[in-house]
């Protein structure tokens, strides 16, 4: 229970604000080639990068407290802290990417978890130029200790994702109020062509895209932070029409929900589509 209160008045810190807010701006200022953003938001792989990143990061440090654990393997577990100083970098630069684009109350968390990174990184630098001069009893003692720090921000980076979610689809879960079934979404002949529509199988909101006689149905919610996509505009990438969240610009093709542009790191769920006697249908992928 004291955690969870720790955590919530974490999230409650408007004060971090006065840190966070600018360095967002600068953040978004260095790292502002589309190119890049959308690179390190995971875009090409259809999958958030920072974790894949830290998940190799956190493991070679963890494999390395262990070595230093056991004694005797002084060498392995030098390379292996090495090895997590290295991938630190790319770790913290696609962490730092997705943190700017957070609201106020994930910004606040994410803050603290990229200090605690800071001090856990600082440390193993200092161990690992320990090691290499070897002096591997402090090598030893800043790693265990860098080992804890990095822990606790790993505990922060599993509260933004699972409590707060952060760079997490937040149009799956709408997936799972569709029942199964086919579901009569709209009259063929009553849709635009080329011109996104907003409809409804039952609660949940969906994008309707007639392109010729091809239909494709989207869910509505961008998956990034929930915004409304039925209100974004429709743009061409590479030949193809996308629509713009117009929230925060995650941008998406609209034939089958490839995601183009981030923050979104994934693709936007789409439907299957059916036409019967005029009418389009949908049902879960």
């Amino acid at each position: 229970m004291m955690i969870k209160q720790l955590m919530t008045r974490l999230e409650q810190a408007s004060g971090l604000d006065r840190i966070s807010d600018p360095l967002q701006r600068g953040l978004q200022a260095v790292l502002k080639p589309r190119m890049l953003r959308d690179a390190l938001h995971g875009v090409q792989v259809g999958h958030p990068l920072h974790p894949a990143l830290a998940s190799f990061t956190l493991g070679s440090w963890t494999s390395a407290a262990v070595l230093d654990a056991l004694r005797g393997q002084e060498f392995p577990a030098t390379a292996l802290v090495g090895v997590g100083v290295a991938g630190a970098v790319p770790t913290a630069l696609a962490g730092a990417n997705d943190w700017a684009e957070l609201d106020h109350e994930q910004r606040r968390v994410g803050l603290v978890h990229l200090t605690a990174n800071v001090v856990s990184v600082a440390l193993y630098s200092a161990s690992l130029a320990a090691r290499l001069k070897g002096d591997h009893r402090t090598g030893r003692i800043l790693g265990f200790a860098a080992f804890g720090v990095v822990n606790v921000s790993a505990f922060l980076g599993g509260h933004l994702a699972y409590k707060q979610g952060a760079q997490v689809n937040q149009a799956v879960s709408e997936l799972h109020r569709i029942g199964d079934g086919w579901h009569p979404v709209a009259d063929v002949s009553a849709l635009p062509h080329g011109m996104p529509v907003s409809r409804n199988i039952g609660e949940v909101p969906v994008l309707v895209y007639r392109d010729g006689d091809r239909v494709s149905v989207l869910l509505e919610r961008c998956g990034h932070e929930t915004g409304p996509l039925g209100e974004g505009r429709v743009v061409d990438i590479d030949g193809d029409a996308c629509v713009e969240c117009p929230w925060h610009g995650s941008t998406f093709r609209l034939k089958d929900g490839l995601v183009m542009h981030g923050p979104a790191g994934s693709d936007q769920p789409i439907l299957r589509t059916r036409i019967v006697n005029d009418v389009v249908e949908a049902n879960l992928p």
